[in-house]
């Protein structure tokens, strides 16, 4: 019998509180769900619960093959496969081929506002993914575009804290990004749902925010000034190069700016309350949970 759910990435930040949702917040039995991952190893807990635990990966299409025909609604997280541009779109149409072949009823997939001709560097891995998705015989399948997590703030907000400026080539432009568990919530909810549409939700919070309005929320937590420094974005590039990113990685992050300062992550949806029926949790709030790691970046 095959299992309801089948989760992808399962031993990630992402993937296990997508776990946490399905058995708490939506009442998923144990045994209906499947968690998938690289390293299975870490997800001893949930097989403690009852989850079944299988080895996947991404490279290896067999392992996809084998583990996707034993569930009847699959979820593919994005991979981090950052390191090679072009892999990880290889990495996912394979995983859809797999999908297909082994008679998936749904599939959902974990993707980003606004992929098509996007200025950010991973964009064409989601277009051509959705692209792939679209295309396929699959007879149902979700697309999730989720905005940026408010856990990304920390990337930023640490080397601001710690000098007082925070180097933005994003101008005026806002982003509407949301909790990575309230990202979590909609994906366990959307999962439980699936049914036979083809559908894509854009999940965002519910307010957007400038990096000058994100540096205010933060001084204010942290109890420390942080100005924002708009540069340009080659001079973006080169402070993280000089700070010891590689160049390539480097121009991903700064891409992200670019696509801010171009309204890619600004746009607002209900998509979130369509899901889960509740509101996503606010920007300030979460700033405030997290002054204590905010004030132990000051150095």
């Amino acid at each position: 019998m095959k299992a309801k759910y089948l989760v992808t990435g399962a031993s990630g930040q992402l993937g296990r509180s997508v776990l946490h949702h399905l058995l708490q917040t939506s009442g998923v039995p144990a045994g209906d769900i499947i968690a998938a991952s690289r390293k299975p190893e870490q997800l001893t807990e949930f097989a403690a619960q009852g989850v079944h635990v299988r080895r996947v990966d991404f490279d290896d299409v067999t392992s996809m093959e084998t583990v996707f025909a034993d569930a009847e609604n699959v979820l593919i997280i994005s991979t981090d496969t950052l390191d090679r541009p072009g892999h990880r779109l290889v990495q996912h149409r394979a995983a859809v081929t797999a999908a297909e072949k082994a008679g998936v009823k749904h599939l959902l997939y974990t993707s980003m506002p606004e992929p098509v001709n996007s200025p950010l560097l991973f964009a064409p891995d989601h277009e051509g993914t959705e692209a792939a998705i679209q295309a396929s015989g699959l007879p149902a399948w979700t697309i999730l575009r989720n905005n940026w997590y408010f856990e990304n703030v920390m990337m930023s907000a640490g080397p601001a804290l710690a000098s007082g400026h925070w180097y933005s080539a994003a101008g005026d432009g806002k982003v509407a990004h949301i909790a990575r568990d309230d990202i979590a919530r909609a994906i366990a909810a959307a999962l439980v749902a699936a049914g036979d549409q083809k559908k894509t939700y854009t999940l965002t919070g519910s307010a957007c925010y400038t990096h000058g309005e994100m540096a205010a929320l933060i001084s204010k937590a942290a109890g420390k000034q942080i100005a924002v420094v708009n540069v340009p974005v080659e001079g973006l590039v080169q402070g993280m190069v000089g700070a010891g990113l590689p160049e390539p990685v480097a121009r991903v992050f700064a891409s992200i700016d670019t696509m801010i300062g171009s309204g890619g992550l600004a746009g607002i949806t209900g998509d979130f309350k369509t899901l889960t029926g509740g509101e996503p949790r606010s920007f300030e709030s979460w700033v405030e949970s997290q002054a204590g790691a905010f004030k132990s970046m000051i150095p």
